[in-house]
């Protein structure tokens, strides 16, 4: 029976992508591309020539039947984002609904995503934390905010290099200059960047050194109070 495979892939270096990555690239009939350009770049780069089609935000809602429909008939399918885990900020949830709501087989593989290396080297607590992805752009965007702003987990945002300062300048409106966050830009690539410290230090970084390339913002959640006379947990397990 034919599978839907969501295949992760590199970042940035291009040697990040796993040998099972290549080997299913390398047997399925089709591979559904964010967007065929650079799906085609990564593609010649491991020697692999499948056919491409494209299914992307614009075009997933019109297409996700239509990609069930063939692997259902038979043909092996993957999908490709142009970075990163299909799925993550990027298509991928409407096809796997609609292959799952008719019974069609899903294999994820493990791979990139940029939340995960961005959190990890912020030096903020890993153990529990929330993904929010990108912030709504206008509409909803306070609201959100206003949300995150008791979060006591650590928080992970995605922005783009246009938008960095005003989320800078949003988050210390919200969480206070003095709170904790790590900015990693280009992570995998040459021009490789993790700025830290206070919102209002990174903040002045990036007024001063023009944003480039796509941010993961990494913010401390808020401090908690801790209560009068609470136990001094002992466990060394």
């Amino acid at each position: 029976m034919a599978k839907l495979y969501l295949v992760p892939t590199p970042i940035g270096n291009l040697d990040d992508i796993t040998l099972r990555a290549v080997e299913v690239l390398r047997s399925v009939d089709l591979i559904l591309a964010e967007d065929t350009r650079t799906t085609s770049f990564l593609l010649r780069h491991l020697g692999i020539e499948k056919p491409l089609k494209s299914h992307h935000k614009f075009n997933e809602h019109a297409t996700a039947q239509f990609f069930m429909e063939t692997v259902a008939a038979g043909q092996n399918v993957a999908l490709v984002s142009d970075a990163g885990t299909p799925g993550i900020s990027d298509p991928g949830f409407l096809l796997v609904r609609t292959c799952v709501e008719q019974g069609i087989e899903v294999e994820t593989l493990p791979g990139a995503t940029t939340l995960i290396p961005a959190l990890v080297n912020s030096g903020f607590p890993c153990d529990r934390f929330c993904f929010e992805g990108f912030l709504p752009q206008k509409k909803g965007r306070t609201k959100h905010l206003e949300r995150c702003r008791e979060e006591e987990r650590t928080m992970i945002f995605y922005e783009s290099p246009y938008r960095v300062v005003k989320c800078l300048e949003q988050f210390a409106e919200f969480f206070g200059e003095d709170r904790p966050i790590s900015v990693s830009r280009e992570l995998t690539k040459k021009f490789e960047e993790t700025v830290r410290g206070t919102i209002a230090e990174v903040l002045a970084h990036f007024r001063e050194h023009e944003p480039k390339g796509e941010f993961v913002l990494v913010v401390a959640g808020k401090p908690t109070k801790k209560k009068k006379n609470e136990p001094i947990d002992d466990d060394q397990d």
